[in-house]
């Protein structure tokens, strides 16, 4: 499948995760003290389709979320990602997993899924948001494809509210991320560490919260809820695909 032209924050994207994914999962682990797991699983939660259904996992990385999604909801999964290297060591991870007849991985943009209007079930992006141009739009482009009733669920990550835990989460993003990363990944992922933290917090400071959930209110999301994971480290959303 031909992927549309990338914009700028694609290409960022690109280049950023492309040396990553042979390290990406059990790095994520590390660096985020096994807290990434738990948000994933916490995302997976509030999702509930069947063995007849269809979820779209966007921003699939390496499939891990994928995975999950088709281990406990018995659902078939299409992952999508805008980074071929990624997506070959997912594919790798589920053939491992003996799950190649239902995830599928597909590679191309949020912004223009190659998908009919309310072509599946339930739909998940993970860690999206700051590599798009248009947050609003990207959103009204995922919940276009999903069916009235869908499950839309996502995870972030998230600049603390409380003043005495950002005070922590930006040393730690800022001095022992870059290190760590650079210690147990190297060169690239002494470049993740780097940027990771002054990418959320300018990410927050154009699109609070606030902002967000009235975002998924705008793209055509109903019932739109939210869960603040591991102190305001992370970000868990879910809502339902309103009828047109």
């Amino acid at each position: 499948m031909q992927v549309p032209a990338l914009d700028e924050r694609n290409s960022f994207a690109q280049r950023l995760f492309a040396p990553l994914p042979a390290h990406y999962d059990s790095l994520a682990e590390v660096l985020s003290f096994g807290q990434n797991r738990r948000w994933r699983r916490a995302m997976v939660d509030h999702l509930a389709p069947g063995r007849d259904k269809v979820v779209l996992d966007v921003a699939a990385g390496t499939a891990g979320i994928s995975l999950q999604i088709a281990d406990r909801t018995g659902a078939r999964v299409v992952g999508l990602d805008l980074t071929r290297e990624m997506l070959r060591y997912g594919l790798a991870n589920v053939s491992a997993a003996g799950l190649d007849g239902r995830v599928t991985l597909l590679n191309g943009r949020a912004e223009q899924l190659p998908f009919a209007d309310a072509a599946v079930d339930g739909l998940t992006f993970s860690y999206l948001l700051r590599y798009v141009a248009d947050p609003q739009a990207t959103l009204a482009e995922l919940a276009r494809v999903v069916r009235p009733g869908g499950t839309i669920a996502s995870l972030e990550f998230l600049l603390p509210p409380a003043g005495f835990w950002r005070f922590w989460w930006r040393g730690y993003t800022r001095l022992v991320l870059p290190v760590a990363g650079l210690i147990t990944g190297g060169r690239q992922w002494y470049q993740v560490g780097r940027f990771l933290g002054p990418s959320i917090a300018g990410h927050y400071r154009r699109y609070p919260l606030a902002w967000t959930v009235e975002a998924w209110r705008q793209a055509g999301i109903r019932d739109v809820s939210c869960a603040v994971m591991s102190l305001g480290g992370g970000l868990v959303m879910w809502g339902t695909r309103a009828s047109d």
